[in-house]
């Protein structure tokens, strides 16, 4: 979702207070995000996702860009939020858990095709799929498919050069045709 031509005014009316325009700002990223945070294992992503946009209320004044820059600006707070919210619980950014993901994507669809798809694989085929990801290139993956944001969008969040995210995305994509080409022959032989 993109709100296009009525997100200056919605930015505008925002930072005056304008409960239409919190709404607008909020349905247009909240489930975005809110996928994005479940994806990677926040422990309550009702309360990352809270505590996310309760900072943009407090610093929209000091943002500035357009509606590009402010998507990438609401994730980078939310990638930031989870990675304290991981900290506080004294524990590493979690590996993938792939039966906890589909029960939150079960929980959350919204009747988009791509989550009803997802919500039918397996626990096991989900995590065979991601088995040997890197957490960047996870966060990478999830922000550029579940957070639908561009190449220097996510570069923006996690701090990396375009060029870099577009190859920690390559990378990825390499050992997921990888993990699907060998979830899908059922007569491997891993004798060689």
């Amino acid at each position: 979702m993109v709100l296009g031509e009525g997100f200056d005014p919605a930015l505008a009316a925002a930072r005056t207070g304008a409960e239409w325009a919190w709404e607008s700002l909020y349905r247009d990223l909240a489930g975005q995000v809110g996928g994005y945070l479940r994806s990677r294992g926040a422990q309550d992503p009702e309360d990352v996702l809270s505590e996310t946009f309760l900072s943009v209320a407090k610093d929209i004044r000091r943002f500035e860009g357009d509606e590009s820059d402010f998507r990438a600006w609401v994730f980078t707070i939310a990638h930031r939020r989870m990675q304290d919210a991981f900290r506080k619980r004294g524990r590493q950014v979690p590996t993938f858990d792939g039966e906890e993901a589909l029960e939150a994507a079960a929980g959350a669809w919204l009747g988009n095709s791509e989550d009803e798809a997802m919500a039918h694989l397996s626990a096991a085929q989900v995590e065979s799929i991601v088995r040997g990801l890197s957490d960047v290139q996870r966060d990478v993956l999830m922000l550029r498919v579940v957070g639908d944001l561009s190449v220097a969008e996510t570069a923006q969040v996690l701090n990396r050069s375009e060029g870099a995210v577009k190859a920690i995305q390559s990378r990825a994509l390499k050992v997921l045709r990888k993990n699907l080409s060998q979830s899908a022959s059922p007569f491997r032989s891993d004798e060689r």
